[in-house]
């Protein structure tokens, strides 16, 4: 508010001056050159309205350019701040420090931005306004030599004019009315000298005050200056300070993403292992059912010895179908998926395999939204589009949209688990091979 105050103040006194110099110019050419009062007032304010109608639209014209000026850098800025926003939202807490630094980084470097900006718009201002002051003294200077050859011109009339009256005074009584004619001329031609030596010492005093405000001008310009280099010098040193920040974010979410593959490929063993070895419990419990079952028929037939012997024949079998199951507990879990699910695994690209990883991982949003601005789509169309790839080959759907967080159904999720580790099988071969 004080800044705006200020600025109104001296526009206002500067407008005033400005139309007092016209004035002055204007009704002083005027009635030298018609010797009419009314009419060089009326040249004179004339002068003043157009001076200032011509000030009022420069100022108009300045004033919307800062202003759009001003519209398209908050406008970049706000996109940059929505891009960053966007930006921070997917990285994770572990990051949290370098992005509240970035922050504050990039809060300064928006208000050194803003600080430049403003010191170019005084810079102009002050530019433009001592242009101005110099076309107003050159246009002083002028009116200065104007004045100064009609005041030469006045006195070689007074001049004349006594000399006339030296001749006159011998023929005073022949020329009485021509005396006094000449005296009532040579009383306005005093008035007039004294009017221009008035307006004279008010040129001269403007003069000065002029040459006054010029080093103090000067010397604003040239503190600009160096605070302006100074200010381009931290602007250079905060952006390599933000690039090689950005770098290393960029290896910290490199590792980052890294790990979380690593996570989750573990995850997925340690799931089919644990799937395996309920599956081999359960078989194993249901074996020694049956042996206590049959067990329990041979004690009540113990008084038949053809059934003892049968029953020395079936303990053999059994025995040995326990030995194979608990030497070789890798060939129940080794069956492989029915065809209709390879027929799908040869139609689903590598991305959508992607897709069904991370929909068994811990943050599926994330990882499906991060693979499908990798292949130039969305979330969604990518979930439908593996849903329709099994609703054609295996009649059903796979993942349920219900939900916020993509799930799969759980009579699917361990055919899809086989899915994905015959995937990364055949990666690995196609690796070795090459």
């Amino acid at each position: 508010m004080l800044k705006t105050s200020s600025n109104m103040h001296d526009r206002v006194s500067n407008r005033f001056i400005i139309g007092i110099v016209a004035f002055g110019v204007s009704f002083g050419l005027a009635f030298v050159f018609t010797w009419n009062f009314y009419g060089a007032i009326f040249t004179g304010i004339i002068t003043i309205l157009a001076t200032y109608t011509a000030t009022f639209i420069v100022d108009k014209r300045t004033d919307k350019r800062r202003r759009n000026h001003e519209l398209l850098v908050s406008d970049s800025f706000y996109k940059r701040i929505k891009e960053l926003e966007n930006v921070q939202n997917g990285i994770a807490l572990e990051v949290s420090q370098l992005e509240a630094h970035r922050r504050a980084l990039l809060i300064e470097s928006n208000q050194l931005q803003n600080q430049v900006g403003d010191r170019r718009n005084q810079r102009d201002s002050f530019n433009r306004e001592l242009s101005t002051f110099a076309l107003q003294k050159k246009q002083l200077e002028s009116d200065v030599i104007r004045l100064r050859n009609e005041f030469k011109h006045i006195e070689k009339s007074t001049e004349e004019a006594n000399n006339s009256l030296n001749n006159i005074s011998a023929e005073k009584r022949r020329l009485d009315l021509n005396c006094n004619v000449s005296k009532s001329e040579i009383t306005q031609l005093h008035a007039t000298i004294g009017e221009l030596l008035q307006e004279k010492e008010e040129l001269e005093n403007n003069s000065t005050l002029l040459s006054r405000l010029k080093p103090q001008l000067e010397e604003k310009l040239y503190e600009l200056r160096v605070q302006i280099q100074e200010l381009e010098s931290e602007e250079k040193k905060q952006k390599e300070l933000l690039s090689s920040r950005n770098k290393k974010q960029e290896r910290l979410e490199a590792n980052l993403k890294l790990l979380k593959n690593q996570t989750v490929e573990e995850r997925n063993i340690l799931e089919q292992l644990k799937n395996q070895t309920s599956l081999l419990q359960e078989e194993r419990d249901l074996l020694q059912n049956q042996v206590w079952e049959l067990l329990q028929q041979l004690e009540n037939l113990d008084s038949q010895p053809s059934v003892i012997q049968e029953q020395e024949e079936t303990e053999f079998p059994f025995a040995d179908l326990i030995e194979t199951i608990t030497i070789e507990p890798t060939e129940s879990t080794s069956s492989e998926l029915p065809s209709y699910w390879q027929d799908l695994l040869q139609n689903l690209p590598a991305h959508e395999i992607q897709v069904l990883k991370a929909v068994l991982g811990d943050d599926p949003n994330s990882a499906i939204k991060k693979i499908a601005e990798e292949n130039i789509t969305m979330p969604s169309l990518l979930i439908d589009s593996i849903n329709g790839r099994a609703q054609d080959t295996i009649g059903e759907l796979i993942i349920s949209t219900s939900n916020d967080i993509p799930q799969i159904y759980q009579e699917y999720q361990q055919n899809i688990q086989k899915l994905i580790a015959m995937s990364e099988e055949v990666k690995s071969k196609e690796h070795s091979s090459s």
